[in-house]
């Protein structure tokens, strides 16, 4: 099996998860919008919903979701991105996990969630063999009528259609394709996808 490319990352350099953490701290010091992934998860639920953030890396969007009123479970690999996300933003419950076994009842928390998001490019981290895992596991947290949001760009060794593929493979329907957090519709030449997965609905 392949690694997870974010720990490979982290292995080959292991200063890259202080210097992401960093990155991220100094583009909210100068002011730059960061939420765009937050907002659109939030206008899919309603106020007070149960959000994971999968692959939540220091915390931006799991923070954003929390302040605006939602209950928050933030899940990651690297556990210097999850001290940094207790450190920089406390209240939502923040853990080290692989998404590949995600089980957040074994872990004490048993109530499902409304929408999973896996922002961030994560899918892309992952190894590519625990694909069809991770988005089995995030649909297994789900409640009835409960979605998955995530996205990522062209160009990372994922071939859109493979993800796709993956998608059906799991029993999971794409609902919604768009090629930005900020709504524009997805094309054939869309060099970014988001997509809204629902399990078990049926092709629109």
């Amino acid at each position: 099996m392949s690694p997870n490319r974010w720990i490979e990352l982290t292995e080959k350099n292991p200063d890259h998860s202080s210097w992401y953490v960093e990155r991220f701290r100094s583009m909210a010091a100068a002011g730059e919008d960061l939420d765009g992934e937050a907002r659109f998860v939030d206008a899919m639920v309603a106020r007070g919903s149960r959000v994971p953030d999968a692959g939540c890396g220091p915390g931006r969007v799991g923070d954003h979701l929390a302040q605006v009123g939602h209950e928050v479970v933030g899940v990651d690999i690297d556990p210097v991105l999850i001290a940094a996300a207790e450190l920089d933003h406390p209240g939502p419950t923040w853990l080290v996990a692989d998404l590949a076994e995600l089980d957040l009842v074994s872990m004490g928390i048993e109530e499902r969630f409304d929408v999973v998001v896996c922002s961030g490019n994560v899918m892309t981290f992952l190894d590519p063999e625990t694909r069809q895992s991770v988005l089995a596991r995030l649909s297994a947290h789900l409640r009835d009528g409960g979605r998955i949001v995530t996205g990522f760009g062209a160009g990372r060794d994922y071939a859109f259609v493979e993800f796709f593929e993956d998608v059906a493979a799991v029993g999971l329907t794409a609902e919604l394709l768009l090629s930005s957090w900020d709504l524009r519709p997805f094309t054939d030449d869309s060099d970014f996808l988001v997509a809204v997965l629902s399990p078990g609905a049926s092709a629109a």
